[in-house]
């Protein structure tokens, strides 16, 4: 775990405030908790989708993606959602699509559709795992309101491309670092089959982070250290400042 950790570790600028870790632990949390984990993995997800879409899809592979998606954003924005039905879906359900299509005008070269589709596909996984755990825990699904730290990181993401993208892939290494880091420290303080679902999320949690770091220095073209250092002071400053709600994200808690 420490070989997988020590990338994460010399990428943040911060470690998690121990005041987090104190309220994150506590049982009458674990409602919030997982209820905002399960909205991180499918914002993630579609985070993903919206990348592609964007970027590197033709118009049919980005419908492909929507119908992917369709049934998770059912789910999800349906006021009589049926949990029970949603992960008795065919077994199938979440395979890899059809063969998807680079747009002809697509202009980068950087093959950013393999690593984005195995992460979406991995993020609805991880959506579904922490569904379940819900599911026996009796815990109700429920839509949860963006966190500070997202709008923060992405408001400083540059209006002219290619430098959009190249933000917004930093910003998700950062995100994906960020939610590896805290998986780990979070773990030990947490019963047995939450503490080992969470070390299980990590091999793939910095994953995500390699992928997306690599992809932005592909595609700009040029070193990138300067913004990576600019978005690291961002992100070290919103996971230290003080939050009055508690998010899965979110600094260190006010009531602390």
């Amino acid at each position: 775990m420490q070989q997988l950790l020590a990338p994460i570790s010399a990428f943040l600028q911060c470690d998690t405030p121990d005041a987090w870790i104190a309220v994150a632990a506590r049982p009458e949390n674990l409602s919030a908790l997982l209820i905002d984990h399960c909205n991180c993995e499918l914002k993630a997800a579609q985070t993903a989708m919206f990348l592609l879409r964007k970027y590197a899809l033709d118009k049919p592979s980005g419908e492909a993606l929507l119908a992917w998606a369709k049934p998770y954003e059912e789910f999800v924005y349906h006021k009589d959602r049926d949990l029970t039905a949603f992960l008795a879906r065919d077994s199938k359900k979440n395979e890899a699509i059809a063969v998807l299509v680079p747009r002809e005008q697509l202009a980068m070269t950087v093959d950013i559709i393999g690593p984005m589709v195995r992460l979406i596909k991995e993020e609805f996984h991880h959506f579904e795992q922490v569904l379940e755990l819900m599911q026996r825990r009796d815990i109700a699904y429920q839509n949860v309101r963006a966190a500070r730290y997202a709008k923060g990181l992405m408001g400083q993401v540059r209006t002219h491309e290619p430098a959009t993208l190249v933000d917004k892939l930093i910003v998700g290494a950062y995100i994906e670092a960020r939610s590896c880091e805290r998986f780990a420290k979070l773990a030990p303080h947490l019963d047995d089959e939450l503490n080992r679902f969470y070390v299980s999320l990590l091999r793939s949690e910095a994953r995500h982070f390699r992928d997306y770091l690599s992809l932005a220095q592909a595609i700009a073209g040029e070193d990138i250290g300067e913004r990576v250092a600019h978005f690291g002071r961002l992100e070290a400053e919103l996971i230290q400042a003080s939050d009055t709600e508690f998010h899965f994200h979110s600094g260190a808690p006010a009531q602390a």
